[in-house]
């Protein structure tokens, strides 16, 4: 009998996160303690969000606005790099840059991996194949368990999905 197999992917749904993105703009432009404050969220290219206020507190209730509509349209806040820096300064407002990250790097497929040697069924066999994982075994329960594995592990950084499962 052939090997069963599926990836682990790291994907977003950039559609869903533009509608929350126009959620969140919609928001900030009709609350009123965002009034006057000059607050403002906006993409800008692909893959990044600009967030605009006159103080970094506002900039950081932006970007909880934004994560809140993100939650809503099921996205995971895994895709967000936000600086730990904060909101920085520039000029009188201060500014927020979000990436939106995806793809797996090659450390987490390490660490994925990893995991999966170590406390998966041992006839199952994991491959790094650039931005994602290839996880082949005999048994479909194997596989099975291996996705539960991954989904009870809160500790990794990256919001895992599961596709091309045959």
């Amino acid at each position: 009998m052939a090997d069963s197999a599926f990836d682990i992917v790291s994907k977003v749904d950039h559609q869903e996160v533009a509608n929350a993105l126009n959620s969140a703009a919609r928001e900030v432009s009709t609350r009123y303690d965002f009034k006057n404050v000059g607050a403002s969220i906006e993409a800008s290219g692909q893959d990044k969000v600009v967030i605009k206020a006159n103080s970094e507190e506002r900039a950081k209730a932006v970007l909880d606005v934004f994560e809140t509509w993100l939650v809503k349209r099921k996205v995971s806040l895994k895709h967000l790099d936000v600086p730990e820096a904060g909101p920085r300064p520039s000029g009188k407002e201060y500014r927020l840059e979000v990436g939106i990250k995806e793809g797996i790097s090659q450390e987490n497929a390490k660490k994925i991996s990893k995991i999966i040697r170590d406390e998966g069924p041992k006839s199952v066999k994991a491959q790094i194949q650039g931005e994602e994982l290839r996880v082949t075994s005999k048994s479909r329960d194997d596989l099975q368990a291996v996705q539960a594995l991954l989904r009870g592990k809160d500790d990794l950084d990256v919001a895992l999905q599961f596709t091309n499962y045959r």
